[in-house]
């Protein structure tokens, strides 16, 4: 009887030790694979950065976004007493032409994921083929995000791949939500 209070004195010793544990350190190996200075990195730590804003930092990075940009929309971000989740809106603004300075005075103003979606107009101040608003909007309805709307945008389509496109989508969307339901039930 003693031996088995022990072990489990013994065991139950070990699951409070084990649960003082330190929390994971926090993985910046992406951050580093995708080309990032030391020294950048180690500011970051310094930031405290989270595994999400890692992963959105990594993701600007990886598309050649430099260091300062990648530090200086953090902490744009960070003043506005927010995490830094504005990779995808940052790649699209680059993509449409926006420089690097352009787009850290929109986060700056803490408008950087309203403005990116401005892109498609700048595109069409380009003179580069973009949807409608018309078109837009029927991509809305059918339940393409701003982001992939965007990413469509930079594609370059003219107007009749878009109608076709829309015109595929608009069909699956009313085929999967006609509602009805075929019953089978026992004949008489």
């Amino acid at each position: 009887m003693r031996k088995c209070l022990s072990i489990l004195a013994l065991g139950a010793g070990l699951v409070v030790a084990g649960g003082c544990s330190k929390k994971p350190q926090t993985d910046y190996s992406g951050l580093d694979q995708s080309g990032m200075w030391s020294s950048s990195l180690e500011e970051l730590k310094k930031l405290k950065v989270s595994d999400v804003e890692i992963s959105q930092l990594t993701k600007l990075k990886q598309t050649g976004a430099s260091d300062d940009l990648c530090l200086s929309l953090l902490k744009a971000a960070r003043a506005h007493h927010h995490d830094f989740s504005s990779a995808e809106a940052a790649m699209n603004l680059s993509r449409a032409g926006y420089s690097d300075a352009e787009i850290l005075e929109m986060a700056q103003t803490d408008q950087i994921d309203i403005l990116a979606g401005e892109a498609v107009m700048h595109r069409r101040m380009q003179g580069l083929p973009t949807p409608t608003s018309a078109q837009i909007g029927r991509l809305k309805n059918t339940g393409f995000s701003e982001r992939q709307i965007l990413e469509y945008a930079d594609q370059g389509h003219s107007n009749e791949q878009i109608e076709v496109f829309i015109h595929q989508r608009e069909v699956l969307r009313n085929h999967a939500n006609t509602g009805f339901v075929r019953v089978q039930g026992r004949r008489r």
